[in-house]
């Protein structure tokens, strides 16, 4: 199939915007005349620190980043973070987690080799399809901070609201950053794989409150030092510079949307579209509770393995693909991050009526 043909609604890596991708093409083989790829120039260079800085300021400028907090562009992806955040932050002290998933899930296992975990609340019982009320959180008195992942992929389940606590916030946005405007102000430290809205595979990265730097622990690696990292302008080794050079790319189609604030109607509209059919389904039912839904990640399912199975498989032949489940949870999921059209979503309902019409 061709690229018109097909929606893909993979949970990453994902669906980027299709003029960033042509503007990439057009340089790929020589960057705006100077006879090299991105992917061929030293990091060191004029040329790479002016595409450095732009896309930096270009992020500081979508997201309100404060002069307080430094951008960060590392490696590693998120799951380098989960070590990373309790080695600068935790102090041997305790950190509190909230565990509605299976990402924040495995960042509390890793943070307990390093300090205390004080589990602030866990929806492990109901299957993660909801996401704890601000009442609902037992916060730590001496916690060095609490973290919390905006949006779970896996489950479909996204935070309303932000956690008020007296410790430093820390988030992991991987699957909802860009999508709506944040008040970085509030946090200690964001996150995000840039695999889902910003940029391909290979990029992580961190917006840090930059007085929470030097409190890494003794044995903690150079280069997860935030500090390091801070002092050197991510460039302590060699950062991806395809993918930042990507994000500059994507940051500026996002502007055409109209910026975060642009993104949050238009994801807004996309998802209720979609939770709208799903509520009124005979067939399909949604995963995750009112009030705690995924506008990133929409995942449903039928009562019937089989029906699943044969759901995703029809699904592919139409050219949507990747509407599979995890492997944890099984039956569906619709990604729709930034650059999903509302088109994709028109066509994946159309199928889902016709499916449900067949087996009803």
């Amino acid at each position: 199939m061709a690229r018109e043909q097909v929606f893909n609604f993979s949970a990453g890596p994902s669906v980027l915007p299709a003029s960033a991708l042509e503007r990439a093409k057009a340089d790929l083989l020589d960057y705006r005349g100077c006879g090299m790829s991105v992917m061929e120039m030293s990091h060191r260079s004029p040329m790479f620190q002016e595409i450095f800085d732009s896309t930096k300021q270009k992020l500081k400028e979508a997201l309100s980043v404060p002069d307080s907090h430094e951008i960060l562009f590392l490696q590693g992806g998120a799951t380098l973070q989960f070590a990373a955040i309790p080695m600068n932050l935790i102090e041997g002290g305790t950190a509190d987690y909230a565990v509605t998933g299976n990402f924040s899930h495995k960042a509390a296992a890793e943070a307990e080799k390093y300090g205390t975990v004080h589990v602030a609340a866990s929806t492990a019982d109901t299957g993660h399809d909801r996401i704890p009320a601000q009442e609902e959180l037992r916060l730590s008195a001496d916690a060095k901070y609490f973290y919390y992942c905006a949006n779970n992929t896996i489950y479909g389940t996204e935070w309303q609201y932000v956690p008020r606590t007296a410790a430093p916030l820390v988030c992991d946005m991987s699957s909802d950053i860009l999508s709506k405007p944040v008040d970085v102000s509030r946090y200690g430290l964001i996150y995000a794989g840039a695999q889902k809205n910003m940029a391909p595979a290979g990029l992580t990265v961190v917006i840090l409150d930059k007085a929470l730097c030097g409190r890494e622990l003794p044995f903690t690696p150079e280069i997860m030092s935030y500090r390091t990292l801070v002092k050197h302008d991510s460039m302590l080794n060699t950062p991806p510079c395809w993918c930042i050079y990507m994000l500059g790319l994507v940051l500026d189609w996002l502007a055409e949307q109209g910026g975060v604030k642009g993104m949050e109607q238009i994801k807004r509209a996309r998802a209720a579209k979609l939770y709208d059919f799903l509520d009124n389904s005979a067939l399909y039912r949604a995963h995750a509770l009112p009030g705690s839904r995924s506008d990133m990640n929409v995942t449903f399912r039928t009562d019937s393995k089989e029906l699943d199975a044969e759901f995703v498989k029809g699904a592919a032949a139409r050219g949507l693909v990747n509407v599979k489940g995890h492997r944890i949870t099984g039956g569906m999921r619709a990604s729709l991050y930034n650059a999903m059209p509302m088109e994709g979503v028109d066509a994946l309902i159309a199928y889902m009526k016709e499916f449900e019409r067949d087996h009803v």
